[in-house]
């Protein structure tokens, strides 16, 4: 679980970097603290069965509105990530064996919750032949057998060091949605993700469609960490050109000083404006706004994805 360490202890890799200031919040991203008894009905029930979140590894400012509903982003292999990526506030280091019952455990929650879409991410595993592929797979089994009819959606790490044949162990087990996230534009790899490929993680989606051309996909970045406008359209046409399906912007917000510095708080109208060109390249779902984040409304967001699928059809 989240561990109550400061900030220099939790990050021992970005301890040598130098401090970032943190700016200031805007109004419209500022966020209420979570106090509602479904908020702690659903951190009780993370507690009692020893899983993790990413709402909380992350600090997601949105883990209020999310576990007073009910919904939480599951976060499976452990709480340590084997990169060290400067803008994750999940802390770096050696992780642990993976815990073979804990796909059990993640069902058992689904099925307690009564959730409708679920969420399933995880921390980098570089450590691992097949990067996790085959936990990732269980997991999704288990919940098919526990709650048949929740619709999964899994957000995956890179699989960089595995051989290509590990993607297909994921596929087979038939997920809703595949979601990796992008990130950030490629110029920014180097400061803000230097441990992935830009292109590896594209082909990865594409590589989805094409053993599953009916899966929905799915990726997202975060902007404010000093790409420009036209790098973040750019990408919006890679992603279309590997035909994905949905599209999540979100503005960055620095976890401690010791992170990738926000480099411009962008606006809702901007916001606004990649939303429609996202849409006018053929998204069939977009969420841009300052407090998007890769599973925030996602069970909402998978039914209009669907819907969005069956109207194209019907025009086809």
């Amino acid at each position: 679980m989240r561990d109550l360490k400061l900030p220099d202890q939790r990050h021992p890799e970005k301890a040598h970097r130098p401090d970032n200031a943190q700016p200031k919040k805007p109004d419209w991203i500022r966020v209420k603290a979570p106090v509602s008894e479904g908020y702690k009905k659903t951190r009780d029930l993370m507690r009692e069965n020893k899983l993790v979140t990413v709402c909380e590894e992350a600090g997601c400012p949105n883990v209020g509105e999310c576990w007073s509903q009910g919904h939480a982003t599951m976060m499976i292999m452990g709480d340590i990530c084997t990169r060290g990526c400067s803008f994750c506030n999940v802390a770096t280091g050696r992780p642990d064996a993976l815990d073979v019952f804990e796909p059990g455990r993640v069902a058992h929650a689904v099925e307690k919750l009564g959730l409708n879409h679920v969420v399933i991410t995880s921390v980098d595993r570089d450590d691992l032949d097949d990067g996790g592929a085959e936990h990732f797979a269980q997991t999704i089994r288990a919940i098919r057998h526990r709650s048949p009819g929740t619709t999964i959606e899994i957000l995956t790490p890179d699989f960089l060091k595995c051989t290509p044949d590990v993607l297909e162990k994921v596929v087979e087990s038939r997920p809703d949605v595949f979601n990796h996230n992008l990130e950030t534009v490629p110029s920014l790899y180097p400061s803000v993700r230097p441990g992935a490929r830009y292109f590896h993680s594209l082909r990865l989606l594409q590589r989805v469609k094409e053993l599953d051309p009916a899966m929905f996909t799915k990726s997202g970045i975060m902007v404010g960490l000093g790409e420009q406008q036209q790098e973040v359209r750019q990408v919006m046409d890679d992603m279309r050109s590997a035909d994905i399906d949905f599209l999540t912007v979100g503005q960055y917000l620095q976890p401690t000083p010791k992170h990738h510095a926000v480099a411009k708080f962008v606006t809702p109208d901007e916001f606004k404006s990649y939303e429609k060109s996202a849409y006018s390249k053929g998204f069939l779902m977009v969420s841009a706004t300052p407090l998007t984040r890769s599973s925030y409304h996602a069970g909402d967001d998978f039914a209009q994805l669907r819907a969005a699928r069956l109207a194209k059809l019907g025009r086809a």
